[in-house]
Parts: C-alpha cells; structure tokens; sequence
C-alpha cells in the first residue's frame, strides 16, 4: 500500500473483526442449552455462528427456526445472559490497540459500524476503554447493514468523505455494504467465517490473514506518511 492510498479514517465492523466476542456470546449460548437441560456446546461450534446474531445462536443452541413460537422467548433468555458477561472474557484482536494508538496520535478518524443492539456495544466498549469517533449500532438507524447508510452516517460524523474509509469487516454482508457505500472494503480472514464460506469471492479490495497483518500495514504506511509530511515541511 502506497502512502497516498492511506485511508483517512477506518471503520470496523465489531464482532469478529476488531474484538473478539465469541467467548462471552458463546458463553450465554451455552447458558441457554444449560437452561434448556442440554449439554454445552463446543466453543468452535458456537464460535462459526456467532456473527450471524442472536437469531442464528438460538438455531445452533436449540434448533428452534426463527418462526419456532419458542424462539423468541429463547432469544431473549440468551440476549438476558449475554448482557451479564458481556465483557467477562472479549478483547481487541493483536495489533489493533496499537494501531488504534497510533491512529489517534496522528489524529486521523476512526469508528464503529456494527449490526450488534446499542445495549450490549456500549458496555463493550466502555469496558475495553475504546473511544471510536463514532459507533453506529443495529437500533441507531431505520436499516443496518448491507444497506450503506450506516456508513455513510459514520463517515458524515468523522467529516470524512466515504472514498477516504476503509470499512473492514468479517462477514460478506460488511464487503457489501462497503461497496455499496463507495468505501474500500477490507475483508479480513480471522474473524467469524464458516469453514465452507467463499470469502475470496467476497466483494473486497483487499483480504488480511491476521489481525497483526492489518495493524503493521496501515502503522507502516502510516509512519511513512508522517515522515513525507516532515521531510516536506
């Protein structure tokens, strides 16, 4: 990446992308297969599901379809024990503090587009000390993601114009909506991906393998501009 391809802001999807949540969620999906006298599941199992949301979880805990006359009393059973452990066990994947720190040192934007409820997003963040320039939750706005307008709400908050972001995102809906939106989307391979998911058919710019990848680019690019930007003074 060239110095002059360095975005101006960076928007992140949450689970599964800049914190890993699985344990917790997987935690309360479990809570609810022991509500229901059911062994827990394996952590891989629940692991693959969870950026597909409470609904899915509920499926995967109890196979219960989304039109089940249980199914919602079940979700919310699971959202109820999620919010007690909320941030027991999730954490910023390696690297992205320190790009973090780095990114608001040279006071460039940053924020947070994600489809997960304002309730459980806040305490998470709060809880991990993050101070995203902007987080747009799943109740914020009428529509969520794939639709664009989260984004394009996000990047109008950070002043920043949608062809200067980068959304980067684990799932196919976030490659979508960044399209959509006119941003670059960045795919990144650590998160939350089914193993017979395509993501190389992705509609994305660019594909990370690691969260420590991610963060060494865009530091690097980062340091290279700043150093341009002195040597031109």
């Amino acid at each position: 990446m060239s110095s002059s391809a360095l975005p101006q802001a960076l928007l992140f999807d949450l689970d599964g992308t800049l914190v890993d949540t699985a344990p917790d969620l997987a935690e309360a999906t479990n809570r609810l297969r022991e509500h229901h006298g059911l062994e827990r599941l394996p952590y891989q199992v629940i692991r693959e599901q969870v950026s597909n949301g409470g609904s899915a979880l509920v499926t995967l805990a109890l196979q219960l379809s989304n039109d089940h006359p249980a199914h919602a009393g079940a979700r919310q059973y699971l959202l109820d024990r999620y919010a007690e452990v909320v941030a027991d066990n999730s954490c910023l994947y390696p690297g992205l503090e320190a790009l973090i720190a780095r990114w608001e040192a040279d006071n460039r934007g940053w924020g947070i587009v994600t489809n997960k409820p304002r309730l459980y997003a806040a305490p998470l963040i709060e809880a991990l000390g993050l101070r995203p320039g902007v987080l747009v939750c799943a109740d914020d706005l009428p529509v969520r993601k794939p639709d664009p307008e989260p984004l394009w709400f996000a990047a109008r908050e950070l002043g920043v114009a949608p062809a200067q972001c980068w959304y980067i995102g684990d799932h196919r809906r976030d490659m979508e909506a960044a399209q959509r939106a006119g941003m670059t989307a960045i795919a990144v391979r650590y998160g939350y991906i089914p193993a017979d998911e395509a993501i190389d058919e992705w509609p994305a710019v660019r594909w990370f393998d690691t969260s420590e990848l991610l963060a060494s680019e865009l530091m690097t690019s980062s340091a290279k501009t700043q150093r341009t930007s002195w040597m031109g003074r």
